[in-house]
């Protein structure tokens, strides 16, 4: 048996410290734990890497507090729109959906896209017809609204019409999970309800495998948060991959670079990217690079032990 590993991000879109109150902050830090304690069950039980970052994402679909599931972000015309992708680093099938209004999991959806075998990615109206031929759960659009994504949206259009500059907060968010379990494979989710205010139809980095999500065993697993568009551009997650086989640099150059370098280079012309992500390598060592005021993230070590973080200082939990 190899080491197992497991890391988590809830999104680079985090507010100043003091921003929230510190009940607000720990709530979600405690919604990170259970995240991390589903995903590490699966891991010390002998479970897959797949279902492991499965189990991790679905507690983050089903937290307000991230952007994914309930609680995900609301498009210009007041809708959710939902994507997801996994990918098994093992045979490098994926699966994802995206444009979905109803899928209470969207990395249900996806996980079960992939077990099909027929199709790595459906979209809109398919993918919630295939979800539900699928006996997953299917819930109404009001299922997913909480009052902060109604808020960002309002102050989202108050920022278009004054021509200033939103939040992280209120711009995007994504939640994703990366694993390795004890038969040295590797695997990699990640869900969004995309940027606040997006067009209607709009799909971002997250269920395209190879920018917001990627897994290649012996190599590096891969899941991104942050402006989506860019994802898509830089081929993030398979770019990390690429530097690690190729360039033969660690988790944690290859993943840097790329953050703090191939995004950071886009910027010059665009503004700030802001962008995150966790990524894990065949040995299990662990990178969460970010470049925004903080981003919500966790792991554990091989010894069990468990972290969670979403600015600079870092809290033990327990599973």
């Amino acid at each position: 048996m190899t080491t197992i590993a497991l890391a988590i991000h809830g999104g680079c879109g985090v507010l100043p410290l003091d921003s929230m109150s510190a009940e607000d902050w720990a709530e979600a830090r405690q919604d990170l734990a259970r995240a991390l304690a589903a995903g590490w069950a699966e891991l010390t039980e002998g479970g897959s890497a797949v279902a492991a970052v499965e189990a991790a994402v679905v507690v983050m679909e089903d937290s307000p507090h991230f952007n994914a599931g309930h609680g995900a972000a609301l498009n210009e015309d007041g809708f959710h729109e939902l994507d997801a992708s996994i990918m098994d680093g093992a045979t490098l099938e994926a699966g994802a959906v995206s444009a979905a209004r109803g899928i209470r999991n969207p990395v249900r959806a996806a996980r079960a896209l992939m077990d099909d075998g027929r199709a790595v990615f459906l979209t809109g109206g398919a993918a919630d017809d295939f979800a539900a031929g699928a006996g997953l759960e299917v819930m109404p659009q009001d299922y997913f609204t909480t009052q902060k994504r109604v808020e960002a949206l309002a102050a989202m259009k108050a920022h278009a019409a004054a021509g200033t500059e939103a939040t992280e907060n209120e711009k995007h968010g994504t939640v994703g999970a990366v694993a390795l379990d004890g038969a040295g494979h590797l695997a990699a989710a990640t869900s969004t309800g995309g940027y606040t205010n997006k067009p209607a139809g709009r799909v971002g980095d997250s269920p395209v495998i190879g920018a917001g999500t990627y897994a290649r065993d012996g190599v590096c697993a891969v899941s991104g948060t942050g402006k989506g568009e860019f994802f898509i551009r830089h081929v993030v997650g398979h770019e990390i991959a690429a530097r690690i086989a190729y360039l033969k640099e660690d988790v944690r150059t290859a993943a840097e670079h790329v953050v703090h370098v191939d995004l950071s280079a886009s910027s010059q012309t665009t503004g700030i990217v802001g962008a995150g992500l966790v990524a894990l390598d065949a040995s299990g060592q662990v990178s969460a690079p970010f470049n925004t005021a903080g981003m919500f993230r966790g792991w554990v070590t091989p010894e069990g032990r468990a972290f969670v973080a979403t600015h600079e200082d870092i809290h033990e939990v327990q599973l």
